[in-house]
């Protein structure tokens, strides 16, 4: 059989630029410790550019992108960066530069590392913006779980945790997208205080061994009022991003209250106009119900709206 086709050009590649350093932070021992994100975005035939010697990294022009930095989650353990970027393809198609980093989890570094990871990156997107044709003026975060947790903590856009690395570009985000993310972390450091102190068999056998006991860390008589350093909720301001929030009905690890108070606290504070909040009917946490059409979709039209 033989055909000829018509495909067109309606759809543009997308390639992956892979293990680009964007920090350098301090291990346990006082090591030098590299930290990596990766970058996919359309290029086009950029493996024809490469044997042309063009370089594929964007900087031979065109549009700029706006970029969504993805944080992984994972229980503030650390994740493969790079995990869940085959789901995050939908946006790197709609036009978004899609930057999946790896943070430091809570077996290197306790809070605040996590966040000061996160606002690094964000500066260092920005430092680089020009190398990688990035729009500097347009940057969004998106994470599940305890990546969506530190991408609404992100999008407080308070002036702490800012370090001197890349320290002349600004971290501040412009839109911020929290997929059932544990935000209030009081609340769910009490609930495994009562878990651990009456469950026999239960999975942790100290709160210092919880998710979020071992994310915030440090004397366990004020671990729950440091956590508020860490929780979106106790932190609005007026700087607040716009903020779409997603929570799954039936998530079985963060119960959707926490969601659903936080999105009224921001509504209290003033913020009705710039938030959104989805309920995803049957959705546990992450479960396939995130990944369907409908919800790219909802996200899609909420990144444009604000980035693009």
């Amino acid at each position: 059989m033989k055909r000829i086709i018509e495909p067109d050009r309606a759809r543009k590649s997308v390639t992956l630029l892979d293990n680009i350093p964007y920090s350098i932070v301090k291990d346990k021992n006082g090591a030098d410790k590299e930290l990596h994100l990766s970058l996919m975005m359309q290029h086009g035939n950029v493996e024809s550019r490469l044997a042309n010697g063009l370089k594929p990294d964007g900087s031979e022009g065109g549009e700029k992108k706006p970029v969504i930095i993805w944080v992984p989650g994972g229980g503030y353990r650390g994740s493969d960066k790079n995990l869940m970027v085959p789901e995050m393809l939908f946006l790197a198609n709609a036009g978004f530069a899609v930057a999946s980093i790896y943070c430091r989890g809570s077996h290197e570094a306790v809070f605040p590392a996590q966040i000061i990871d996160v606002k690094t990156a964000v500066r260092f997107i920005r430092a680089n913006a020009k190398k990688y044709n990035l729009d500097a003026e347009k940057i969004g975060v998106m994470g599940r779980s305890s990546g969506g947790h530190l991408a609404a903590l992100a999008g407080m856009n308070c002036s702490s945790y800012d370090t001197a690395e890349w320290g002349e570009y600004s971290s501040r985000v412009q839109a911020v997208c929290d997929w059932f993310g544990p935000v209030d972390v009081p609340k769910l450091l009490e609930a495994e205080k009562i878990r651990v102190a009456t469950i026999p068999d239960y999975r942790w056998k100290s709160v210092e061994d919880t998710h979020p006991g071992a994310f915030i860390g440090g004397d366990v008589s004020t671990m729950t009022e440091r956590s508020k350093e860490a929780s979106p909720p106790y932190l609005i301001n007026d700087q607040v991003c716009p903020m779409l929030i997603m929570h799954g009905d039936k998530d079985r690890h963060v119960p959707m209250a926490v969601s659903g108070e936080f999105y009224e606290k921001l509504v209290d504070a003033g913020f009705e106009h710039q938030t959104e909040y989805y309920i995803v009917k049957n959705g546990n946490h992450g479960s396939d119900e995130f990944f369907q059409p409908v919800v790219q979709d909802i996200v899609t039209d909420f990144f444009f709206r604000y980035l693009k």
